[in-house]
């Protein structure tokens, strides 16, 4: 018996909107015709692992397993992202240098030290663990807050891996030395140097599954939000709804922050432009 190589596999037209369709149904994750081959090369993997003859075998698989566990290994593969710590830099140098003085001046005058930031669509957990770093030293020196980042994402793999909070050197490196030093754990293992987020960090984030298109943990009010290339996957509508029930829970006054390749245009929304991917709620 021959085994089938992952370049064997081939994706009709009909598995390939089959995918699409139930994948869109499920958590609005636009796989249009230009993604068709990024969908065969990340589900072949999980084919021949899995001993799959065959697209529709594998898709007749998922439909049939009523643990549902099958349909979350084929989101976590179509949803993955490489990341690392303080992706776009910018975004955090806004945070720690424009928004959160003023707002913290502000909510101290009030008697207010309840500060709430979500990281929607946090993947393998970098973008949370860098917000945690930039909170935590904004308000040291500041009296004790009540400082909480929830971070969700769909994919649970990339969930395990955040949780854990052990990272490979090249993901750190944007780290600078002082604050890795500060944040981070060294270990050296066979294959290298790894860090790990310490207990500082960890405590001050909760990390959740969240299916964005499903009923939300959050009620708000929170004074940021990150939702950064996580709206690539979907259309137009579906991005308006997102949008707006951000827009539902984050205080007035606070931010929405997109990846760099999304923006608003061509949506209806009631957020201020700031600067490119960044969004304020008057």
């Amino acid at each position: 018996m021959t085994t089938a190589t992952t370049e064997s596999f081939e994706l009709s037209e009909s598995d390939f909107r089959k995918i699409s369709k139930l994948v869109y149904e499920h958590c609005g994750i636009n796989l249009h015709d230009g993604k068709k081959e990024l969908v065969r090369a990340r589900l072949a993997k999980r084919i021949r692992q899995g001993g799959f003859p065959a697209f529709s075998d594998y898709m007749r698989h998922v439909m049939q397993d009523q643990t549902g566990r099958e349909f979350s290994i084929l989101i976590d593969s179509l949803s993955t992202n490489f990341t690392s710590f303080f992706r776009e830099r910018q975004h955090f140098d806004y945070l720690s240098d424009v928004f959160l003085p003023p707002l913290l001046e502000k909510k101290q005058s009030r008697r207010d030290f309840r500060l709430r930031v979500w990281s929607a669509g946090c993947s393998s957990g970098e973008e949370p663990y860098s917000l945690a770093i930039t909170l935590l030293e904004s308000i040291e020196a500041k009296g004790k807050w009540d400082l909480k980042i929830l971070a969700t994402d769909i994919s649970t793999r990339m969930l395990k891996t955040a949780k854990e909070g052990l990272y490979p050197a090249e993901r750190v490196a944007p780290v600078s030395k002082y604050l890795a030093n500060k944040y981070l754990i060294k270990n050296n293992t066979q294959e290298g140097k790894l860090y790990q987020a310490n207990d500082r960090l960890k405590n001050v984030i909760i990390f959740r599954y969240l299916n964005l298109m499903e009923p939300w943990p959050v009620q708000g009010p929170v004074d940021c939000i990150f939702c950064r290339n996580v709206m690539i996957y979907f259309d137009k509508p579906t991005q308006e709804r997102l949008v707006n029930k951000y827009w539902e829970v984050l205080s007035p006054g606070g931010l929405l922050f997109t990846g760099h390749s999304e923006s608003l245009t061509g949506i209806t929304h009631k957020f201020k432009y700031v600067q490119p991917t960044i969004y304020s709620k008057p």
